[in-house]
């Protein structure tokens, strides 16, 4: 069966004034993501208000994980076969309803669950966001626009456990969510007052056997991945082996699967988007900067606390400086994209990015406060130089048509190079720390942090190389926005 051409109708004035849908998609993306990394410092209050070991509190995170894991892949049929306003209000709604439960939540198992249905939310907006932003705004003014994206996604979770730190040590972990629920339903009732359809629509079924093998293979493949670090420091349990490859198999039928599909509406990711080279190697850049940063923001508040001996919300402090700057400064890069491309920037970001990393690998129990900040600024900033050039060379790479399937594949693996990266810095930090605890026990830590940091930085090593090829990729036939038919379009 062919694929249904996409709807469409004369543009309207109003579904062509994007600056407001776009701000209100990027503010409520930012309220989601900001809640995705909140849970870490909450959890020791959480274990003793519930009377829970850390195995299960962990879940919290795991489970939300696994659930944008899941879910993230689907939304490329969602985006195409759903209007923006009808994803919009499914993705805020599921967000509402989660925090709503896991604010006033009376039990642990009803907390977990509340935390599984707001990644259901977060797991549509951020592939609505940039799929929004690529079908709406210019080709020249796409820097820009992702820069402001970059805050979402760079950030927001760089801003999580500083922002949960201060409420939960003045108010208690519940005030995270119920601050948080106020600004959602603000968001729910400006999309309903001004929100219109302004992004095409097309015919796309789910293919029921892509779905299993997508969920089997993505959630099996950040499980295990997840368990690593864990297994590291104790042994017991199913070996993490077991998950990945599961994963790995079914992700590989997944592939075969999808370009069996290709060109039907049931394929679910459209994997020939990696027949294009800068597609592939802008997201295998993003890949390589995810782990670098996620591997970071779990190891340094570790590194500050069981180190340094400061409490979470210095170390929450401490990483606030790196977060605000990559936020500032994603605008601006945005803007030089648009005007000199990606390698001017990638380039320079690869090198400070390697450089911090090194200069984490030389961090000792004796190294001072305001030099760990100050290399994590470096590493902010390196990262603020490379994720808005990387993502918008890799969505602008594709044809317009395969927007919402390439928004869906770098989430996705976003997620799995997060977990990748917090495995890998994990598992290295706890068996170099364990291979020197005949030492003192500050310096047997701080071998650790310093080994995971140092492999770190030959892995970000790579991405110099990569980056001195990528290109500003060439305007596409056919890239003008385009509204959606008239009789889904719901006007404000």
């Amino acid at each position: 069966m062919t694929v249904h051409p996409v709807r469409t109708t004369p543009p309207t004035s109003g579904a062509l004034r994007t600056s407001p849908v776009i701000a209100l998609l990027l503010i409520s993306a930012f309220v989601v993501v900001l809640n995705e990394t909140a849970m870490g410092v909450s959890i020791p209050h959480i274990m003793d208000d519930f009377g829970v070991p850390a195995a299960s509190a962990q879940w919290l995170t795991t489970a939300f994980m696994l659930t944008m894991a899941v879910v993230i892949p689907v939304t490329g049929v969602l985006l195409q076969r759903y209007t923006l306003r009808h994803n919009f209000f499914s993705a805020m709604s599921f967000f509402a309803l989660g925090t709503a439960i896991a604010a006033f939540a009376p039990t642990f198992e009803l907390l977990l669950a509340a935390r599984v249905v707001q990644a259901l939310g977060t797991s549509i907006m951020l592939p609505l966001l940039f799929t929004t932003v690529m079908q709406l705004v210019a080709p020249e003014r796409r820097g820009r626009t992702m820069g402001l994206v970059t805050i979402v996604t760079a950030a927001a979770p760089a801003l999580g456990p500083t922002v949960s730190g201060v409420i939960v040590s003045s108010l208690g972990w519940r005030w995270v969510f119920i601050i948080v629920l106020p600004v959602v339903v603000l968001a729910i009732i400006a999309g309903a007052a001004w929100l219109r359809n302004a992004t095409p629509t097309m015919h796309a079924r789910f293919d029921i056997v892509s779905v299993l093998l997508s969920a089997v293979g993505f959630s099996g493949l950040i499980y295990g991945l997840a368990s690593i670090g864990e297994q590291a420091a104790q042994e017991g349990g199913l070996p993490a082996a077991v998950p990945v490859t599961v994963g790995v198999l079914a992700l590989a039928g997944m592939v075969v699967r999808q370009l069996a599909l290709r060109d039907t509406d049931r394929v679910l990711l459209d994997v020939r988007v990696f027949a294009g080279r800068l597609f592939t190697m802008s997201t295998i850049l993003v890949v390589v900067v995810s782990i670098s940063l996620f591997g970071s923001l779990i190891l340094l508040p570790l590194y500050i606390q069981q180190v340094l001996g400061e409490p979470a919300y210095v170390a929450g402090l401490m990483l606030l400086p790196g977060g605000v700057l990559s936020g500032v400064l994603a605008p601006f890069v945005g803007m030089a994209y648009d005007k000199v491309g990606p390698r001017v920037l990638i380039v320079p970001g690869a090198v400070i990015v390697t450089g911090a990393m090194f200069a984490f690998s030389t961090l000792s129990a004796d190294t001072e406060v305001w030099l760990v900040i100050a290399m994590h600024v470096g590493l902010s900033i390196g990262t603020a130089l490379m994720m808005t050039p990387l993502m918008t060379t890799a969505l602008g790479a594709v044809a317009p048509r395969l927007y919402p399937h390439a928004s869906a594949i770098v989430n996705t693996l976003q997620q799995v190079s997060g977990a990748a990266g917090t495995a890998l810095f994990i598992t290295l930090f706890t068996v170099a720390a364990t291979a020197n605890i005949g030492t003192n026990p500050l310096t047997a830590l701080a071998s650790g942090v310093a080994t995971a940091f140092g492999v770190g930085a030959m892995i970000s090593a790579a991405s110099i190389v990569l980056a001195a090829f990528l290109r500003k990729p060439p305007i596409i036939s056919g890239e003008a926005p385009v509204p959606t038919d008239t009789k889904n379009e719901v006007s404000a």
